[in-house]
């Protein structure tokens, strides 16, 4: 992997699609146990692909000087309105990923209601930016370049129009997440506890 001097972190724009099953595939290196992770790639790139073709979402990535995929962040300035437009788009695809993954594990049904229903949940009165995703390939970890996703999402974001960028993370055996954010200028917001009991850290930065 090459040195932090050679990393370039970009927005993907519509002629990146290409890029969208390697970002799949370093999601789920990155987060080989989480519960996105176990509805499978074709999940992942239904997903990711739905914040390219969202015009007020994205996705940014870390790339070293070869082109090598380090890391990627996918944010929204308006998430309630993507996940409705995603779960329009693309409602068979999800459908289908979601339907066999709770053959496989009956304790997910709960997981898919709670997602199906996050265009609700992440409402606001204000404007603000969700960073919604940000992973970084094991092989790289330690470079920096997870702060340098973040530091490119807070340059393009216009604080004169949005009040702060927002992200949540699990409250629980999650100590280094929790703390990177925190080095990264996000202010514990508040803590909540999901359908399912899992408790969760939401940060903002930029209040």
């Amino acid at each position: 992997m090459a040195g932090t001097a050679n990393i370039t972190v970009r927005n993907l724009d519509k002629s990146d699609e290409s890029l969208i099953p390697r970002i799949a595939k370093l999601h789920i290196k990155a987060f080989p146990n989480f519960f996105l992770t176990q509805l499978g790639p074709r999940f992942l790139m239904t997903l990711y692909k739905g914040y390219l073709e969202d015009p007020d979402s994205g996705i940014l990535v870390a790339e070293d000087s070869d082109h090598h995929l380090l890391g990627f962040l996918a944010y929204s300035f308006d998430y309630s309105r993507f996940y409705k437009g995603l779960m329009k788009s693309h409602l068979a695809t999800f459908a289908l990923c979601s339907a066999g993954a709770a053959i496989k594990h009956p304790s997910f049904i709960k997981r898919l209601l709670g997602a199906f229903k996050k265009s609700d949940e992440v409402r606001r009165t204000e404007k603000y930016v969700e960073l919604a995703s940000i992973g970084v390939n094991p092989k790289a970890e330690g470079k920096g370049i997870g702060s340098k996703l973040i530091d490119k999402l807070k340059q393009i974001t216009d604080f004169n129009t949005y009040a702060y960028i927002s992200l949540e993370t699990d409250a629980d055996n999650n100590e280094w997440a929790n703390k990177f954010y925190q080095k990264n200028g996000f202010k514990h917001s508040r803590e909540y506890t999901t359908g399912e009991g899992r408790r969760m850290n939401e940060y903002h930065y930029g209040e």
